[in-house]
């Protein structure tokens, strides 16, 4: 059931959830052993075009960054139409519903939920009515402060409608609008009661406004459409998005930077709305975006080969074939077999088709395990000494699964190497992870851990590797999950709700 409106959704105020309970199944056995990303944005301001198709085909460019919900709020002049559901893009949205949903100026979203529970009020693009105007917003990140932000609109509690803390950072805006601010300055003073990670793409009668916190933790781009003159913008979190439409990507939507595109204007305004360090999550070069988006003036499957490279340089072994775990295995594995001199061969085929699934696999298919994504191919296999390169280790569930299939399928010898360094602390800024008891490098050795996956040998990218692979400054990148130094102070509330292992006190010094 979608839900089509020109407002806020009609459901019964719910409780909000905090960062502890964001996600009730953290501990499923069979969720993924990787870790998951919270969204993906993207927003069109083209009058002479279809904007809800145009995003549409934006969303389905990010389907990576989310399966669980996807939605899009169209502006035609001063209504909003908006339609959202649970479930892939090609799910939620038709030519039908497209066709309804006409205008000049279109917000949309991808979901995965790390704050606030998986169901349809959780959905976004967030509208609600301003007096200056309706406004949607939608957002890629996570609020360390959420708790508190709430407790500031305490006095709209009755209002909220969900469980996010991106609802809460559009009820700080609409609080801000109507105190009697312009657009430009109502979200300058929200952002700045936000603490966390946000990149945000707001759609108001005054245009489109492009977001990041200050330091820029998520990515967010933006491009033209068409011709300069034409001031057709389009804002994405990753290029591939723009890609995906036939915009040409301009910049970065720079960390702590505000830009405001207005319709048919060929230069947007942008302004720093605050100064801090860049942060960057270098978990998004590493696995979550797509190979084919751009950071840093490159495509990312060049710089997922160059980590194979210093791999292979920082972890030689004697073997036969090295194979990736697709897709973002793929790249690496290759540079491995560049430096290395082995050969490089398709050993797993993964099913394009899966994504996330409501319907539960047979007892049999889950003792099966990986197969229903990833197939191993025993005429590659058989006989021979493997290095298998995957992008990261979390809780350890999958990469058991893989080595028991690899060696079901003939390997004599399989030797994992991790294009990262171990996972050991959890995030707090838009991604998905376990509590700190949970992630495998934080519990065990490394050599336990060689056992509990039943590999002959197991070695990890270094921290400096891989920073050195990225070829920019270390200090852009926010490096946390790997060695605990969060560059957002957070409440000891929040702080401990995942660090479960740290020794007393240090939580509070990270």
């Amino acid at each position: 059931m979608g839900q089509d409106e020109a407002g806020p959704w009609s459901e019964p105020p719910v409780p909000f959830a905090d960062h502890r309970d964001a996600h009730a199944s953290l501990t499923d056995p069979d969720r993924p052993d990787k870790p998951e990303e919270a969204c993906g944005v993207f927003a069109v301001l083209a009058a002479e075009e279809a904007v809800a198709n145009l995003t549409y085909f934006g969303l389905y460019a990010l389907q990576h960054r989310g399966q669980e919900s996807a939605g899009i709020a169209v502006f035609d002049d001063v209504k909003v139409r908006l339609h959202k559901d649970m479930g892939l893009v090609s799910q939620v949205f038709d030519q039908e519903v497209l066709e309804r949903m006409p205008g000049q100026l279109a917000i949309g979203h991808n979901r995965y939920s790390t704050t606030g529970s998986s169901k349809v009020c959780n959905a976004q693009p967030v509208v609600l009515m301003t007096r200056l105007g309706p406004l949607a917003l939608a957002h890629n990140g996570n609020l360390v402060n959420a708790a508190e932000l709430r407790d500031s609109l305490a006095h709209l509690a009755g209002e909220f409608t969900s469980t996010t803390d991106s609802e809460l950072i559009a009820f700080a805006l609409q609080e801000a609008v109507d105190s009697g601010l312009g657009w430009n300055a109502a979200i300058r003073q929200a952002a700045g009661r936000c603490r966390g990670a946000f990149s945000l793409v707001i759609g108001t009668p005054d245009g489109l406004f492009a977001l990041r916190d200050g330091h820029g933790i998520r990515p967010l781009v933006f491009g033209l459409l068409g011709e300069p003159e034409q001031g057709q913008w389009v804002a994405s979190s990753e290029s591939c998005g723009l890609d995906i439409i036939g915009a040409s990507f301009v910049d970065d939507v720079q960390p702590g930077e505000l830009i405001h595109f207005r319709q048919a204007d060929p230069i947007p305004e942008r302004q720093r709305w605050c100064e801090e360090p860049s942060k960057l999550c270098v978990f998004e070069m590493i696995y979550f975006a797509r190979p084919d988006s751009r950071f840093f003036g490159e495509s990312l499957y060049s710089y997922r080969v160059r980590i194979g490279e210093v791999l292979a340089r920082e972890t030689p072994v004697e073997a036969d074939i090295v194979i990736g775990v697709p897709d973002s295995g793929i790249p690496a594995a290759i540079g491995y077999s560049h430096v290395s001199g082995i050969p490089f061969a398709d050993g797993l085929i993964k099913n394009r088709y899966v994504g996330r699934t409501f319907i539960q696999p047979t007892q049999a298919m889950r003792e099966a395990g990986i197969r229903v994504k990833l197939n191993p191919l025993p005429d590659v296999l058989a006989g021979k000494r493997v290095v298998v390169i995957d992008d990261s280790i979390v809780r350890g569930t999958t990469s058991r699964k893989l080595v028991a299939a690899l060696r079901d399928a003939g390997a004599t010898e399989v030797h994992m190497r991790i294009s990262s360094p171990p996972v050991t602390h959890p995030c707090f800024y838009g991604i998905d992870t376990d509590t700190q008891d949970h992630l495998i490098a934080a519990r065990l050795t490394l050599e336990e851990i060689e056992r509990h996956l039943g590999v002959d040998s197991l070695a990890y990218l270094t921290k400096a590797g891989m920073v050195e692979a990225a070829q920019a400054n270390s200090s852009h990148f926010c490096t946390a999950c790997f060695d605990g130094q969060y560059p957002i102070e957070m409440d000891e509330e929040v702080r401990n709700s995942k660090l479960m292992l740290e020794p007393t006190g240090l939580a509070a010094r990270v």
